[in-house]
């Protein structure tokens, strides 16, 4: 995959007060992830090549994708594609990068969702509302114990756009 072509079409920074090792493994573990990720757990097969895996609380698969770049503690590039039948057809790959950084007793994470096409304002409106909400959680859990309740569904005007597309969703 020629990850050069991809552009960045939604980039979120925060800072965490932890270490970049804790970052790293509430972003790679399972049974982490499920605290802060709307109770989805994220599988991470750590290499290159290797699998990356969301399921969601009942098991199913929701998203699956390969591992692009690996280097714990500082970086993890996936392929991210949503298991609703026709969209990476239609729509294409998604990269997700996460870029961790220590900054004195804090972490940045930056965190970029890329395509390697353009996409309307309302196909990326999921996205666009979802990461906040879980990198929020993330931070919350990271730096209280507790993770951050968000309830929230797939936006409308996101919905609306992908059956304009023929893109069915469950």
């Amino acid at each position: 995959m020629d990850i050069d072509r991809f552009k960045p079409t939604t980039v979120y920074t925060i800072y965490i007060a932890c270490t970049a090792e804790k970052v790293w493994e509430a972003l790679t573990s399972a049974e982490f992830s499920q605290r802060y990720f709307f109770g989805n757990s994220v599988e991470v097969d750590e290499r290159v090549g290797g699998a990356y895996v969301v399921r969601t609380p009942d098991g199913a698969l929701h998203i699956s994708g390969e591992v692009v770049e690996c280097d714990p503690p500082n970086r993890l590039t996936v392929t991210f594609n949503v298991n609703w039948p026709s969209l990476i057809e239609k729509l294409g790959p998604t990269l997700v990068t996460y870029k961790i950084e220590e900054v004195g007793d804090a972490v940045r994470l930056t965190m970029s969702e890329s395509h390697d096409r353009p996409l309307s304002d309302d196909i990326l409106e999921g996205g666009r509302q979802g990461w906040p909400a879980i990198l929020s959680s993330l931070k919350s859990l990271l730096e209280t114990g507790k993770p951050l309740v968000v309830k929230m569904g797939p936006p409308p005007r996101m919905l609306a756009a992908l059956k304009e597309l023929g893109i069915a969703t469950p």
